[in-house]
């Protein structure tokens, strides 16, 4: 997902591996490593941010849209003034499982009650940081998220792994779980040292988990695979997306183009072995930031590439 626009919208399997022949059985992908004969079995997800302009203004129709396609689990970016109990209703009346929300600092430490009360009337498992705090937002000019991410220094980012810490033992005490989802900035190196693996080393493995956005570690010039087998426990969750070709390195402030799943530059069959290898993958969630077509073909194209990848 990106920072743009994130905070205003907030405010209102791994895909498994198909290998040898494609496997799709109840709208499930199962997926089986080639080394080590490990298989995961995990229904086909979309983070509904992909359908962020739709959902305003047909909120029902579009979830029975995203389950005609396949899909079964979901992520939310949002409510769009829907109470918990319309959110439940219109996600059965689908089809559809919400397993998890996104939400950003902000939200998480300004109205933490009625948001653990909602997702857990929702029916939510999971509690996702979208977009990282500052000690003191006060010092930056821009209030906008992608304003002030190029500012974050490593300092911060030692203060927001001590406050995932805390948010996620008080998630735990909710009985849910919590967890952080990566942008670009999160591959930026200070110092010669790289924020992820900073807050790898001083989350609680007990109370944060990760959910990697592959196509953000890519763009950001990190390594999916490289990353799933260095934390093979850590990271539960997968965002999978995918960007054009482009001859411009990226960076933060000028990302590459989306596209659909299989039509850029990204190969997810090394990134979903590697993830199967790890038997730690619980939900993996395509996410579309911009379209090339209308946006249900597009989304039945990356449905119809997580159900035919072969490794």
């Amino acid at each position: 997902m990106t920072m743009n626009s994130r905070r205003d919208f907030l405010k209102t399997g791994t895909a498994a591996l198909l290998y040898g022949s494609t496997v799709f059985r109840n709208s499930r992908l199962t997926a089986e490593s080639k080394h080590g004969g490990q298989y995961l079995n995990l229904p086909l997800g979309i983070q509904l941010y992909s359908v962020r302009d739709l959902l305003p203004t047909d909120y029902e129709g579009t979830l029975k849209q995203i389950a005609d396609l396949g899909y079964r689990e979901v992520e939310a970016a949002g409510f769009y003034s829907h109470s918990a109990s319309q959110v439940k209703q219109a996600m059965q009346q689908a089809g559809l499982r919400c397993v998890s929300g996104h939400y950003s600092y902000n939200d998480l430490t300004t109205q933490f009650d009625q948001t653990i009360a909602f997702a857990k009337e929702v029916g939510l498992d999971y509690i996702i940081c979208s977009s990282p705090g500052h000690k003191d937002p006060s010092q930056y000019k821009s209030t906008h998220p992608r304003g002030q991410a190029p500012a974050f220094t490593l300092e911060e980012w030692r203060w927001n792994a001590d406050q995932f810490n805390q948010i996620g033992k008080k998630v735990h005490a909710a009985g849910l779980k919590f967890g952080f989802h990566n942008h670009t900035m999160s591959f930026k190196k200070q110092d010669g040292i790289l924020p992820y693996n900073e807050l790898m080393r001083l989350t609680d493995p007990a109370y944060v988990t990760m959910e990697m956005d592959c196509g953000w570690v890519v763009v950001g010039g990190g390594d999916p695979v490289e990353l799933l087998q260095r934390y093979p426990t850590r990271i539960s969750m997968l965002h999978v997306k995918d960007f054009n070709k482009t001859g411009t390195p990226p960076s933060f402030g000028q990302h590459p183009t989306s596209t659909a799943l299989g039509q850029g530059s990204i190969d997810y069959g090394p990134i979903f072995k590697a993830a199967a290898q790890t038997g730690h993958i619980q939900h993996c969630f395509v996410e579309q930031e911009q379209y090339n077509m209308p946006p249900m073909q597009e989304l039945k194209i990356n449905a119809e590439y997580m159900r035919k990848l072969h490794a």
